[in-house]
């Protein structure tokens, strides 16, 4: 098999395999070297045979999909057994592939390739010719994608297992195939205690290995290290603070002192280089990073009092940062589902269904309940009502309101839902979910809106709410600045249209949650200012996991104008970067404003380096989407009484 994968691997490898996240920052009108393709010899290498090239491409890919489906098909009914087929020798296997199709393969990737030539050091090259420099010590909290886990357990059944990731490694893909049963005893955790099983250990893999890759050749954060390190960082001044993302934010603390060692890490960076330390933070790990600035100055945790923030920290950039939650977690706890199953064809589906249900995934998404920091906060003041949303365009009929809609399913007895906001889709997910569940996530989280000041400082005391921004206050830290980074203009998952769940037929008379999203509601193309509904998925605005109002209230008006949430007046910056993907990059290539991918975006990358090199004074907002209009129109106001001015 090894020798397989090299035989396949030098099709596209005949020359190194360049990044496809760089767009070359120098400015070609003041004579700067640029390392893009002419577009004439872009048209050349593209034009000559190029549908044939890539219906041959297209066409050997899908038979190997189809292939690997049917063997898990095959595998699940005992017909074969998949462990087996790792034994045989399939040497010959490239042999018997056209020279033809072959040559046409290469000649197809290298010419995507040429496409989108960056230099990956090219942003921080730039930057240092500018007179950029490493400065602030940087320390980086990921998200859930970037944060891989690691076995420890030493029992019978995980010794196989010992250091290798079970989440964010192809060890993980290997476990999630080929012995499905212990990798789900591996990766939930006890549903009444929180924390690890009996007998099981996994922890955060550590160090800059632990967030720069997913998998191997899906970078995360790759492309921002290589960056820094051009500007003058390395492992002295720049470090990673990763983190068991299935764990509350209370058990982080509990099992793992994860706070009191951020703590320690900001204070150890600020000691050896006397300044204070920049903090980057993208997705789930900015909610982490706010609740981290509560607890360390409280009195009872972190024990740093009230000027704590502002002595060691001097910036926050908050990528992507879902500070009000992501919508697309209801249904994935709900149901097991989310817009990447809806859209799946029926073939793939059933597929899925076979290998991993639909109460499988919705079990295994409970049993990580740090994952239920992201359900959606604010309720109906945020969200919207059943006539409502804040985000609506006014020009047409249609609202946001009903996050989940239900209509009566022919020749069925079965009587619908009423429709669901966002604040009633909680509580029938709370309500119709195990008691271990929804007893975690009332005593962990809150989704509520503090309307007044004394509300506020009251819930200086509660960490159930200090990672909802709209009832907790920013630090009292007047020297800190904040950047908030993320990307619009992708659609993203703002409502659904569910209805009565089956299975072959029959209706599932076992499930707590009997509803499922009604993937066969698609519309067409959808009239002017009416959104597009996918396979039973209502599309917004945003990121294309987090929506605009989730990333940018916070960051335009709540820390900005409501008083209560920000007394110190800490300055916040603003901007915005419009999804203008690359249509030769499978990750969207420099100018991509997708959620992950954005961590491999040129202007990101820029700006990061500013400010960490102390020059964050020179950025100013970029405002380019509703967001302004959207957060006017957004139920939280900033007089004493809840009332609107």
């Amino acid at each position: 098999m090894s020798e397989l994968r090299r035989r396949i691997g030098a099709v596209f490898r005949d020359t190194p395999s360049p990044s496809t996240s760089r767009e070359s920052t120098p400015d070609p009108a003041k004579g700067d070297e640029v390392k893009l393709i002419s577009k004439e010899r872009f048209e050349k290498l593209t034009k000559r045979k190029g549908s044939k090239k890539r219906s041959t491409f297209f066409f050997i890919f899908g038979g190997l999909l189809g292939l690997l489906a049917a063997l898990f098909i095959a595998q699940s009914h005992e017909v074969i057994k998949l462990e087996g087929l790792l034994d045989v020798n399939l040497d010959s296997l490239m042999d018997v592939i056209p020279a033809g199709v072959v040559r046409d393969v290469k000649d197809l990737s290298k010419a995507e390739r040429d496409a989108v030539n960056y230099d990956s050091f090219s942003v921080g090259l730039h930057l240092q010719s500018q007179g950029v420099k490493a400065h602030h010590p940087v320390i980086m909290i990921p998200g859930v994608i970037s944060s891989g886990l690691e076995s420890w357990s030493t029992g019978e059944q995980s010794r196989q297992y010992f250091r290798k990731r079970l989440w964010g490694s192809w060890s993980m893909m290997r476990a999630l195939v080929l012995d499905q049963a212990q990798w789900k005893r591996h990766i939930m955790l006890d549903k009444e205690t929180g924390l690890d099983p009996p007998g099981i250990k996994l922890r955060a893999a550590q160090g800059f290995d632990a967030t720069d890759f997913f998998i191997t050749g899906y970078w995360i954060w790759n492309k921002i290290l290589e960056n820094l390190a051009t500007i003058g960082y390395d492992p002295t001044n720049a470090f990673t603070a990763a983190y068991d993302w299935r764990l509350t934010y209370q058990n982080l603390e509990v099992r793992d002192q994860y706070f009191t060692r951020l703590k320690s890490y900001i204070e150890v960076a600020k000691k050896t280089s006397g300044l204070k330390a920049v903090l980057v933070s993208h997705s789930m790990g900015g909610q982490v990073l706010f609740y981290f600035f509560k607890w360390v100055e409280h009195k009872s945790h972190g024990r740093g009092g009230p000027t704590w923030v502002d002595d060691h920290v001097e910036a926050w950039i908050n990528i992507s940062g879902c500070m009000l939650g992501a919508l697309k977690g209801i249904p994935a706890v709900l149901s097991g589902e989310m817009k990447d199953t809806a859209q799946l064809n029926a073939f793939a589906v059933y597929g899925l269904e076979k290998f991993l249900s639909k109460e499988e995934r919705a079990e295994i998404f409970r049993a990580m309940p740090g994952i239920s920091s992201m359900l959606p906060k604010g309720g109906d003041a945020v969200w919207g009502n059943a006539t409502w949303a804040p985000d609506d365009i006014t020009a047409n009929n249609f609202t946001f309101g009903p996050f989940i809609s239900f209509k009566p399913p022919q020749n069925s007895t079965w009587t619908p839902q009423r429709n669901l906001t966002v604040s009633q889709s909680i509580d029938y997910l709370l309500d119709h979910s195990e008691d271990w569940y929804s007893d975690m996530i009332h005593q962990s989280y809150s989704h509520g809106v503090a309307h007044t000041k004394a509300q506020v400082e009251a819930n200086e005391h509660k960490p159930t709410t200090w990672l909802n921004p709209l009832e907790a206050r920013l630090p009292l830290a007047p020297h800190m600045k904040i950047y908030c980074f993320y990307g619009i203009g992708k659609p993203t998952e703002r409502a659904y249209f569910y209805k009565e769940a089956q299975r072959l037929g029959q209706h599932v008379k076992d499930a707590r949650t009997n509803i499922t999203i009604d993937t066969g509601f698609t519309t067409g193309p959808p009239p002017l200012g009416t959104p597009e509904v996918d396979h039973g998925v209502i599309f917004g605005e945003g990121d294309g996991t987090v929506n605009l109002i989730s990333a940018g209230y916070m960051c335009s008006k709540g820390w900005r104008n409501i008083k209560r949430y920000n007394p110190a007046n800490v300055k916040i910056t603003t901007y915005e970067m419009p999804h203008e993907p690359d249509r030769f990059s499978p990750r969207g290539g420099p100018n991509t404003g997708d959620h992950v991918d954005i961590l491999g975006r040129s202007s990101l990358n820029d700006l990061i380096l500013r400010v960490a090199g102390g020059k964050g004074h020179e950025i100013e907002d970029n405002y380019q989407s509703r967001i302004w209009e959207i957060a006017d129109r957004i139920k939280v106001y900033n007089r004493e009484d809840g009332k609107p001015i």
